[in-house]
C-alpha cells in the first residue's frame, strides 16, 4: 500500500517537502489541501479556487460566494440580501437590464436550469455554468461573475418591476408549513438572530424600500474580503488565473469595511417544547433535536472522528428503517442523524411521522427508545462491520470515479472549504487516509457518541399536526414525562442476520443464439435461447458504473379489475425481500457491495431496474435472477405497510391541503373523471390483496421471453457473456405474446374551464391546457419540443420581466404514440388572485403571436443552442443511453434517432414553429383550471 503524505510548501518559493502522515500525531497535524486545485487570495482579499476538470469536456463551472446573506440585514433591510442576489440578474456593467440572461441562452445556457442563485441566512452563491469551446466564453464567464461582485446597476426602475418577482416568490412559499414554522422557529432558535432574518424577508420591506437600501447592504457585504471566485473545468488554470487576478484585483477593498458579526445561537441548556397546528396541515409530525456545538475538520483527528458520526448515522439509520419494516411500525417513516444545524451549532436530529395524532405518543416514543437502546447498550460488532463496508465501499467508488467526477461537485467541496472550513483532501488522499484508518474505529469510540448526542440538555421537541386534531395531540406535560420516562425498559438490539446462498440452486445456464453489431451506436445486440434480448453498451464516462434496466410490455392494465392490487403490487413484492432474505436481512447481506435492483410493475410494463459495478456484477445479476425465480411473500410486513398507506391516505382525505385538491381536480379534468384514475383513498388499501399481488407478479415474471435487458457501463463486452447466458439465459420463458391493454385516457375535448375555491392564503395556480390527436415522428417532435421552448421564453419574458407577475412559469409538453397518438401542452404558474385573468390574458396574447409570426428567430436561436448543448454533455453519460436505448425498442423508435438531431434541429424555422402553434395551441380542445382562496 502506498503511503499518505502531507505536502508542506512555502508559497511563493515553490519548495516544498513531504513527511509520512503516520510520522506524527494526527491531532497536530492539519488536513492537508488537494494539491490539484490552485487556490490563492488577491490582495484586495478576494480568495479562488481553480481546477482542470474535463468532465464534462468543455464545460466550466463557475461560482461567486459570499459571505453575506440574510443574518447581516438591518430591521429595514430584511429580505434586501435575496433581493439582491435577483437584481445580479437584471443589470450589470457589461449587461445592462436582462442581456445576462439573453446573451447566455444564445449560448445553451438556461436560466433557471442552469444559471442560478441561491441565498441563505450567511451566504449568497451565483452559479453559472458555461461552455469552454468557443473563443471569448469563458472569459465572458469570468466577466460575469466580476460583474455580480461589484457591478450591479441597481437601476430604480428594474428594482420597481422585480419587486413583484420576489413578492411572487414569498407568495408562493406561504401556506402551513410557512405558518407553523414561524411559530416554532424561534423556540428552537433560542431568539437568536437567526429566527427573525429568513432569508425571503417581510413583504412589507419588499414593497416600499429605497433603491439606496439596497445599494447600502450591497456596498457593505459584497466586498473582496468576503468574496470567492471559484472555477472548475476543461479549461487551461494558467489562463484562467490570470484571467481572474486581472478582472478582480481591481475591485478596491472599502476603507472602513463593516465588522462581519459572527452571529450564534446561544445554548442554555434548556428542553423548548413547540406544538404548534394548522388548518390545512395534514399530518402528524414530530422534531426531536439534540444541539451541539459545531464541530469543524481542522486537524487529521477531526477527519478520522468523521468517520464515527458517519458510520453511526449509517447504523441508527438501518435500525430506524426496520422498525417501518414491522408488522404494526411505530410510524409511517423514522429517522435519526448527526449533522449540521444552523449557525454555530450542529444536531442530532430524531424525526419521525405518525399514523395519526392519536399515535404521536407513540411515535415519540419510539424515537426516546431506539436513542435510550443505543445510549444503554450500543450497536454491536456485526452492525459495525457492515457500516465499515458500505462506507469504505463508497469511499473507493470515489476513488475508482476521481477522474470522471463533474465539475458541479468539485465546486461544492471548494464552497464548503470557504464557508463553512470544511478541507478538501481530494479522492487519492482520501481513500488513503481511508484505508489506513477506518479500520481503527472501535465499537467503544461509536458507542461514546450516543451518550454525547443524546443528553438532557439543550434540547427542542416540536409537534406539528392538523388543527382539527389539535385535542388528540399530546400536552407539553406528556411529552416532558415521555422524555424523562422512554426507554428505561428497552432491551438490547437482536441483529438479524441469514448465512444463506442468495440463489439455493445455481441457474440452468441458457445460450447466446443471435449477436449483431450496431456498430454506429456502439452496441451490441444479444439473442438468448430462451427469448430474452439483451442491448449491450460498454462506454468509458464512468470507471465503476454499471447501470442495467429490463422492461417487457404487459402490467396491471391486463387485470384491469384489480388496479389497486396492482399499483401495489411491486412495492409489496419488494417488502418481502426475496429467496432466503427478508428485506432487512437482505440489506445486510449486500453490505460493502454495490449491487442494486429492484423489479417493478406499472400500468404498461413490467420490469427491474439495477446498478452496480464490474466487481459486483454477478451478485447483481444473482439478484435480478432471484427476483425473477424466488420473490419471497412477508404477510406480517405487508400487514403494517399497507395500515401506514391508509393512515396517510386518512390524514389527507382529513385535512384536504389546496395544493391536494387543486391536483386532484386537475387530474379528474385531464382524465374525463375516469375511476381508473381516481386518487387513491383509505378504502382504496383495503381493496389490495397480497395473494392477488403475488399471482400478478408471478404471472408477469414468469415468461421472460418477451424482456429487452439494456445494460450501459464499464464492461467488455465478451467478458460478461458468461454471466448473461447463466442468469439471464437461465430466467423462465414460455414464449407467450404479450403486450398490454392501453386504457387510452386523455384530456376531453371541447372548451373547459374550471375554478376551485380552497385555501387560506391570498395565492392561485392557473394551468392552461391544449390537448389533440397527433401524428407520433421525430419530425413533429422536435416541432413540439421547439414550440415548448420559445413560449417558455416569450412567458417569462412577459408574465416574470414586463409584467412582475409571477415568480416562475412552467411550460410542459408531451406526446404518446400508443394507443394512437396524442400530445398535450400545459400552462402553469402561481400569482396573486386579483392578477389570475391579466396574466391568463398575457398568456394567450403571446400564444396568438406565434400562432400568427411564428416564433422570434432569436428564441428559435436560443432553442437550438440549448438543445445542442444539452445533448452534447447527455450522450456521456450512462443514464442516457440507458433510458434513450430502453425508451426507444419500447417504442418500437429507430434506434439510431439520436443521430438525427443536427437535421431536425435545422427544420425548425418561424414558418414551422408558426403551422405547429396553429395546429397543437387547439383552441377548440382548450381547458383552463384555476385556483383561488376560499371566499370569505
Amino acid at each position: 500500500m502506498k503511503k499518505a503524505f502531507i505536502a508542506i510548501c512555502f508559497a511563493g518559493l515553490g519548495i516544498c517537502f513531504a513527511t509520512p502522515l503516520s510520522a506524527q500525531n494526527l491531532s497536530t497535524q492539519k488536513v492537508p489541501l488537494d494539491p490539484d486545485v490552485k487556490m490563492g487570495r488577491l490582495k484586495n482579499g478576494i480568495t479562488y479556487y481553480i481546477k482542470k476538470n474535463a468532465e464534462p469536456k468543455n464545460r466550466a463551472e463557475l461560482r461567486l460566494a459570499v459571505k453575506a446573506g440574510s443574518v447581516l440585514e438591518n430591521d429595514n433591510q430584511q429580505g434586501l440580501a435575496h433581493f439582491m442576489e435577483h437584481m445580479n440578474f437584471n443589470g450589470t456593467t457589461n449587461f445592462p437590464k436582462n442581456e445576462l440572461v439573453n446573451f447566455l441562452q444564445k449560448i445553451g445556457v438556461r436560466f433557471g436550469a442552469d444559471l442560478n442563485a441561491y441565498t441563505g441566512f450567511d451566504e449568497t452563491v451565483y452559479m453559472l455554468p458555461i461552455p469552454t469551446d468557443s473563443a471569448g466564453l469563458l472569459d465572458k464567464g469570468i466577466q460575469v461573475l466580476e460583474d455580480w461582485a461589484h457591478g450591479a446597476l441597481l437601476d430604480p426602475s428594474e428594482i420597481d418591476k422585480e419587486r413583484g418577482v420576489v413578492l411572487e416568490e414569498s407568495r408562493m412559499g406561504r401556506g402551513a408549513q410557512q405558518r407553523m414554522r414561524d411559530k416554532f422557529l424561534k423556540v428552537i432558535l433560542n431568539n437568536s438572530r437567526y429566527a427573525e432574518r429568513l432569508p425571503i424577508g417581510k413583504d412589507s420591506i419588499l414593497k416600499s424600500f429605497k433603491p439606496e437600501t439596497i445599494a447600502s447592504f450591497y456596498r457593505d457585504w459584497y466586498r473582496p474580503d468576503l468574496m470567492a471566485v471559484i472555477a472548475v473545468g476543461d479549461f487551461d488554470v494558467a489562463k484562467v488565473e490570470a484571467t481572474i487576478i486581472q478582472k478582480f484585483s481591481s475591485i478596491a477593498p472599502p476603507a472602513n469595511p463593516k465588522k462581519r458579526i459572527r452571529y450564534d445561537i446561544p445554548l442554555d441548556g434548556s428542553t423548548k417544547v413547540a406544538i404548534v397546528t394548522d388548518p390545512e396541515y395534514p399530518q402528524n409530525l414530530i422534531q426531536l433535536i439534540y444541539k451541539q456545538p459545531n464541530s469543524k475538520e481542522k486537524t487529521l483527528q477531526d477527519v478520522r472522528n468523521n468517520f464515527s458520526q458517519e458510520l453511526y448515522n449509517s447504523m441508527m439509520g438501518q435500525r430506524m428503517q426496520e422498525l417501518t419494516q414491522k408488522a404494526n411500525p411505530p410510524f409511517l417513516y423514522g429517522g435519526s442523524e448527526y449533522g449540521d444545524f444552523l449557525g454555530n451549532l450542529d444536531s442530532y436530529t430524531s424525526v419521525a411521522l405518525a399514523k395519526d395524532a392519536g399515535s404521536m405518543k407513540t411515535a415519540l416514543t419510539a424515537l426516546l427508545e431506539e436513542n435510550a437502546r443505543v445510549q444503554k447498550f450500543g450497536f454491536t460488532q456485526p452492525e459495525l462491520d457492515r457500516a465499515k463496508k458500505d462506507f469504505f465501499n463508497a469511499i473507493e467508488q470515489y476513488y475508482k470515479e476521481r477522474d470522471k467526477t463533474k465539475s458541479g461537485n468539485h465546486v461544492q467541496e471548494y464552497l464548503n472549504h470557504f464557508l463553512h472550513d470544511k478541507p478538501y483532501m481530494g479522492a487519492a488522499a482520501y481513500f488513503e487516509f481511508v484505508k489506513k484508518h477506518l479500520d481503527g474505529v472501535t465499537l467503544v469510540e461509536i458507542n461514546a457518541l450516543a451518550k454525547k448526542y443524546i443528553t438532557d440538555k439543550n434540547r427542542a421537541v416540536v409537534v406539528m399536526g392538523p388543527e382539527k386534531s389539535k385535542d388528540a395531540l399530546p400536552t407539553e406535560a406528556e411529552i416532558r414525562k415521555l422524555l424523562a420516562e422512554a426507554g428505561k425498559d428497552v432491551t438490547a438490539y437482536v441483529d438479524d442476520v441469514v448465512d444463506s446462498p442468495l440463489l439455493p440452486t445455481e441457474p440452468k445456464a441458457g445460450k447466446i443464439t443471435g449477436e449483431k453489431k450496431l456498430e454506429k451506436l456502439g452496441t451490441t445486440e444479444l439473442t438468448l435461447s430462451n427469448g430474452v434480448k439483451v442491448l449491450l453498451k460498454p462506454t468509458d464516462f464512468k470507471n465503476d458504473e454499471i447501470l442495467i434496466k429490463a422492461t417487457a410490455k404487459g402490467g396491471y392494465s391486463l387485470f384491469p379489475d384489480e388496479r389497486e392490487t396492482g399499483i401495489f403490487t411491486s412495492y409489496l413484492i419488494q417488502s418481502g425481500g426475496v429467496g432466503p432474505y427478508n428485506q432487512t436481512q437482505l440489506q445486510k447481506f449486500l453490505a460493502g457491495k454495490t449491487a442494486n435492483a429492484g423489479p417493478y410493475v406499472s400500468e404498461l410494463t413490467e420490469g427491474i431496474g439495477g446498478n452496480t459495478n464490474p466487481k459486483d456484477l454477478e451478485t447483481t445479476l444473482q439478484l435480478i435472477y432471484a427476483y425473477f425465480t424466488e420473490p419471497r411473500k412477508d404477510a406480517d410486513v405487508v400487514t403494517g405497510i399497507l395500515a401506514n398507506q391508509k393512515a396517510y391516505l386518512e390524514n389527507m382525505q382529513k385535512t384536504l391541503t389546496p395544493e391536494k385538491v387543486y391536483s386532484d381536480s386537475l387530474n379528474a379534468v385531464l382524465t374525463s373523471y375516469n375511476p381508473k384514475r381516481k386518487p387513491l383513498k383509505p378504502e382504496s388499501v383495503d381493496k389490495v390483496n397480497l395473494d392477488r399481488a403475488v399471482a400478478i407478479y408471478k404471472d408477469r415474471f414468469s415468461d421472460a421471453s418477451d424482456f429487452v435487458f439494456t445494460i450501459v457501463g464499464a464492461f467488455k463486452i465478451e467478458d460478461i457473456k458468461p454471466l448473461i447466458e447463466k442468469y439471464l439465459g437461465g430466467l423462465p420463458s414460455t414464449d407467450r405474446d404479450d403486450t398490454f391493454r392501453h386504457p387510452s385516457i386523455f384530456p376531453p375535448k371541447g372548451r373547459i374551464e374550471k375554478t376551485i375555491y380552497k385555501g387560506l392564503e391570498p395565492k392561485s395556480r392557473v394551468t392552461l391546457v391544449s390537448s389533440g390527436e397527433y401524428e407520433y415522428s421525430p419530425e413533429n417532435n422536435i416541432q413540439i419540443e421547439a414550440l415548448q421552448e420559445v413560449l417558455q421564453i416569450k412567458l417569462i419574458e412577459s408574465l416574470r420581466e414586463e409584467e412582475s407577475g409571477v415568480y416562475g412559469v412552467g411550460v410542459s409538453e408531451s406526446t404518446d404514440k400508443f394507443p394512437t397518438g396524442h400530445y398535450r401542452f400545459s400552462v402553469g404558474f402561481g400569482c396573486a388572485p386579483e392578477n389570475v385573468d391579466k396574466l391568463v390574458k398575457r398568456t394567450q396574447e403571446e400564444i396568438a403571436k406565434i400562432k400568427q409570426n411564428g416564433a422570434d428567430p432569436k428564441d428559435i436561436e436560443k432553442f437550438v443552442a440549448e438543445t445542442q448543448r444539452k445533448t452534447e454533455t447527455a450522450l456521456k453519460t450512462n443514464n442516457f443511453w440507458l433510458d434513450y436505448l430502453d425508451d426507444n425498442t419500447f417504442l418500437g423508435d429507430d434506434l439510431d434517432e439520436v443521430f438525427l438531431q443536427d437535421k431536425l434541429l435545422k427544420s425548425v424555422t418561424v414558418e414551422s414553429t408558426k403551422a405547429a402553434a396553429q395546429k397543437y395551441f387547439n383552441d377548440d380542445n382548450f381547458i383552463k383550471v384555476v385556483l383561488m382562496p376560499e371566499k370569505k
